[in-house]
C-alpha cells in the first residue's frame, strides 16, 4: 500500500532503508530526555535521524572538538545505530552576535523582551554581523565546516548537512548580506559562503554524502529573512551542486516568526499537508538531485502520493515523529487506526520551547 515510502534510496553512496526521515530540531531537554526521545525516534522506523545544531567551531561544550561534546556525539550515533537507524550532523554556524545580545538580557529577564520581540532584534545583529565581517575571517569559518565533518565522520556519524539557514542562510539574503565585496552584492557573491562550506566539506570528507538544507524565502507574501529567494534558485542551486551536495533538503528560510517556520494548522499561508513542498517544486527545475521535502506532513496517504510522484525523495518530519514515534512501523505494518496524527497545535512543542520546559506533545501521555 505504501511502496515507495518503504523502497530503499541511495543517496551519495548511503543506502537509507526508507523515505522517512526525522528534521533537524532543537529539543531543549535535559540529557536524559533528550537521548530517550532520539532512541524512540530511531526504534519508530524511521530512515535517519537528523541531529539539529552541531556546531563547527572548536570552542563550546558540545563542540566536536570537546571531550564532552564528541562523547555526547558518539553516545548518539551509537544509540541510533543500534535502533537500525542512520544519524546525520546538521553542520552549523551561528550567525547570532553573542556580545552584541547581553544589552537585551535584563529585558528578558523582566519579562519587557517577548521572545517574538527579540526575534527581529537578533536579526538586525545577525546582519550586522555577516555584513561587518571582515573577507579573512569568512573564509576562514566558510572552511571549518570541512574538519568539523571529519570529526563528525569519526564520531560515526553516517551523513552530514550542511545548515544552509543561519550563517550561511544570513550570507544568502540581501535582506542580511549588505556587504560589497566578493561575499556581497550579486547572488553568486552571496552564495560564494555556502558553497564554501560544502566545498570544504566535499575535499574533506570525499566519499560521505552530504545534504544541503536549503531554506527559500518568498515575497507577495513575505515570508522569510534570511535564505534565498525564489528567483535566485537559478543561481544557488546548481552552484551548491557543483560544490559537492548530494541532495538538497529544502524549507522555508529562518530568521522570520517562530510560527511561519514551525506553522501552525491555522496559518494564513501554511495551512495545508505538506506546506513547504511548494519550494521542492521550484528547485526541482534546476536539479536531478534528491530532494527531501517538509513542512506539516502527517498523513500516510498525502506522503505516499508526493513520493511516488517523484515530487520528492525523502519526507522529513519533526512534530509528526515527536507526537507518534512509532509513526514509520505503525503505517508499514497497515495499522493506520492506532495512529497519532499531530494536529500541529504547537502546544507542547513550539509551546514547551517558548516556556524553556523543552519540546513535547499533547500525546506523550497516551503514546
Amino acid at each position: 500500500m505504501y511502496e515507495t515510502m518503504f523502497q530503499p534510496i541511495t543517496i551519495g553512496g548511503l543506502t537509507l532503508k526508507n523515505r522517512i526521515v526525522f528534521a533537524p530540531t532543537t529539543l531543549g531537554l535535559s540529557e536524559e530526555e533528550y537521548r530517550e526521545k532520539i532512541r524512540a525516534i530511531a526504534a519508530g522506523g524511521c530512515a535517519m535521524v537528523i541531529i539539529g545544531d552541531v556546531p563547527v567551531g572548536r570552542h563550546g561544550p558540545m563542540s566536536l572538538y570537546s571531550r564532552k561534546g564528541f562523547a555526547h556525539y558518539q553516545a548518539l550515533c551509537r544509540l541510533v545505530h543500534q535502533q537500525g537507524c542512520l544519524i546525520c550532523a546538521q553542520l552549523h554556524q551561528s550567525d547570532s552576535d553573542f556580545k552584541a545580545m547581553i544589552k537585551y538580557i535584563p529585558g528578558i529577564l523582566t519579562k519587557r523582551i517577548s521572545m517574538e520581540d527579540l526575534r527581529p532584534l537578533l536579526n538586525q545583529q545577525a546582519s550586522k554581523l555577516v555584513t561587518e565581517m571582515s573577507a579573512d575571517r569568512a573564509a576562514e569559518i566558510a572552511a571549518s565546516f570541512g574538519p568539523a565533518a571529519v570529526r563528525a565522520a569519526e564520531a560515526g556519524f553516517d551523513m552530514v548537512q550542511v545548515h544552509g539557514d543561519r550563517m550561511c542562510g544570513s550570507f544568502s539574503s540581501a535582506l542580511m548580506n549588505h556587504r560589497t565585496d566578493k561575499y556581497g552584492g550579486s547572488p553568486q557573491n552571496r552564495a560564494r559562503f555556502a558553497v564554501e562550506a560544502v566545498t570544504a566539506v566535499r575535499k574533506a570528507v570525499p566519499g560521505m554524502a552530504i545534504d544541503y538544507k536549503l531554506p527559500v524565502r518568498q515575497e507577495n507574501p513575505h515570508y522569510g529573512n534570511a535564505g534565498v529567494l525564489v528567483e535566485e534558485l537559478p543561481v544557488f542551486v546548481p552552484l551548491l551542486e557543483r560544490a559537492g551536495a548530494d541532495s538538497f533538503h529544502v524549507t522555508l528560510a529562518n530568521h522570520a516568526k517562530l510560527t511561519d517556520t514551525i506553522p501552525p494548522k491555522n496559518h494564513p499561508e501554511f495551512s495545508a499537508e505538506g506546506c513547504f513542498l511548494r519550494y521542492c517544486d521550484q528547485v526541482r527545475q534546476y536539479t536531478a538531485l534528491p530532494l527531501c521535502g517538509v513542512g506539516g506532513l502527517t498523513d500516510p496517504d498525502f506522503v505516499e502520493e508526493q513520493l511516488a510522484s517523484g515530487r520528492i525523495q525523502l519526507a522529513a518530519m519533526s512534530r509528526q515523529l515527536i507526537a507518534d514515534p512509532q509513526w514509520p512501523n505503525k503505517v508499514e505494518a497497515g495499522r493506520l487506526k492506532e495512529l497519532h496524527r499531530c494536529v500541529r497545535c504547537n502546544k507542547a512543542c513550539l509551546g514547551g520551547m517558548q516556556q524553556h520546559k523543552g519540546v513535547h506533545c499533547i500525546y506523550d501521555k497516551k503514546n
